[in-house]
């Protein structure tokens, strides 16, 4: 009887093999299942998880670690701010958010976004990723968001951005970098074929950014450069760099003047320093002083004048010099609404011209001063040909008399070396129109006591009327005998001596 109510032993082993294997099988469930409700996140419930008010959902400081599910498909403003989601991962949302316009996800700490985290936002206008921990955008990453106007990404460890990050915002108008680790300023989004056409402001201040390319920016339209911040960072000093910020302080646009104390750059010598940019002209590296806008031109050539104004799209007028019109001078012609070409140039075209920009909330006026030289363009490279030519034979005249007074051998009887020493008083000195080496007193000597021949050392004499070179005159006062022939024996020649101050006969 027992026997048949009892198991056997085989079949209360299986028993128990089946009970472990579903006891495994729900253990391994249940984390797998706190896992998807983390991923996914707990379902919203307006005025118990997040605050509903109309069209806007608030989820701000509410502890959650992931976006709630369930969003309503209505919402047109979504605030997760100052909650603890790090990671914002593809299709977040669940549904596809065509009304969401604003998306609040400041103060998280993020550190990932994935590359189709927006894939079902496309219609954002506003974006804040402002306070949280991203350190690269990588390539494309806000590709879908083609009606994204507002883009903050300002305190955060971003150090690496990929050329393409930006890529598809074509309605982009203000841009927020600001307090990163950004070493470079990305100025492919404001000209080339990566500009952003509709970008009105970028902030890069407060960045790691040591260099600017001083001559793309300067090159910028104005209502561009109006909007440009570069502040507090570690520029390196240099007059380039003065000369940009001097023009940007000339024509009061906003960064310079809205943070002209924090326009600082370091110096490059020992110890480093920081200083005003606009101060480098008086303390530092001695920069020239920027003085307003002026164009120079000569004779038969063009200049094309910009209104460059701080806004887009303003209506502009050209005054030109004398308060006259365009169509009161024949040498003006409007290139396109902003640009004013002069030419052939005369020089009558001198003086100022007048922009007048006007729109529904702002006016400018702006003046460019335009010197015309009284001459052609080439009769200018002829006369500066000329200049150098002249100066470089003026180079080469000075090394030739310093070659021919330090080169030119000593032929002076007190030169070192020469060994000569001072004649008697029939030697002297003082004539310089024939000079009796001691070598050839010694042969004349010679030749007298052994009787053989003279050798006659004649002195080239001035005219008669003119004095000595001693200073006495001629004490013969007749004129020389004319030779008389062969049988005349000896005639008498008066000559100078050139080694005293009494005539000697030969």
């Amino acid at each position: 009887m027992v026997g048949s109510i009892g198991f056997s032993r085989p079949a209360a082993v299986a028993v128990l093999k089946r009970r472990s294997c579903f006891i495994l099988h729900l253990t391994l469930l249940l984390p797998a299942v706190r896992a998807s409700g983390q991923l996914t996140g707990s379902p919203l419930v307006c005025q118990k998880t997040c605050l509903c008010a109309s069209t806007i959902i608030s989820c701000s400081k509410k502890n959650l670690t992931n976006v709630p599910n369930a969003l309503p498909s209505y919402a047109a403003v979504l605030d997760l701010s100052f909650n603890s989601i790090t990671k914002l991962q593809a299709e977040w949302t669940g549904i596809r958010l065509d009304r969401l316009q604003s998306l609040l996800l400041s103060n998280n700490n993020l550190t990932f976004l994935s590359s189709e985290a927006f894939v079902n936002v496309r219609k954002l206008r506003y974006l804040d990723l402002s306070f949280n921990s991203l350190r690269l955008l990588d390539e494309y990453i806000f590709e879908p968001l083609e009606n994204l106007e507002v883009l903050l990404l300002y305190k955060n460890h971003i150090s690496q951005i990929d050329r393409s990050a930006f890529s598809g915002l074509v309605e982009l108008q203000r841009l927020y970098l600001s307090h990163n680790q950004i070493s470079r300023i990305p100025v492919e989004l404001l000209k080339g074929r990566g500009r952003l056409e509709s970008l009105r402001l970028l902030d890069v201040s407060s960045n790691r950014i040591k260099a600017l390319p001083l001559d793309e920016l300067q090159a910028l339209p104005a209502w561009i450069k109006n909007g440009l911040y570069f502040h507090n960072n570690p520029l390196t000093c240099s007059c380039e760099l003065y000369e940009l910020m001097a023009h940007w302080e000339l024509r009061e646009l906003s960064p310079s003047t809205d943070f002209s104390s924090n326009h600082t750059c370091v110096t490059s010598g020992q110890p480093k320093e920081k200083m005003a940019i606009l101060d480098l002209t008086r303390q530092y590296l001695n920069c020239s002083e920027v003085k307003g806008f002026k164009k120079e031109g000569y004779l038969e050539q063009s200049l094309v004048l910009d209104c460059d104004t701080r806004q887009k799209n303003m209506v502009k007028r050209w005054v030109l010099p004398g308060n006259l019109t365009l169509s009161q001078n024949e040498t003006t012609l409007i290139l396109n609404e902003s640009s004013l070409r002069i030419g052939p140039l005369k020089v009558e075209d001198s003086g100022v011209y007048t922009c007048y920009a006007t729109s529904d909330s702002f006016n400018e006026t702006l003046y460019v001063t335009v010197v015309v030289f009284n001459t052609t363009m080439s009769k200018g490279l002829e006369n500066l040909k000329t200049a150098y030519t002249t100066l470089v034979a003026c180079l080469i005249s000075l090394v030739m008399i310093l070659i021919y007074l330090f080169f030119t051998p000593c032929r002076c009887a007190c030169c070192p070396g020469q060994n000569m020493e001072k004649n008697d008083a029939k030697d002297s000195l003082h004539s310089s129109t024939v000079t009796l080496s001691q070598a050839h007193e010694e042969t004349w000597q010679e030749r007298v006591g052994g009787g053989g021949f003279l050798y006659r050392h004649a002195a080239f004499l001035e005219p008669k009327e003119q004095l000595e070179q001693n200073g006495r005159l001629n004490p013969i006062s007749e004129e020389d005998e004319e030779w008389q022939g062969a049988n005349r024996g000896r005639t008498r020649s008066d000559v100078s001596s050139v080694c005293s101050n009494s005539p000697m006969v030969i």
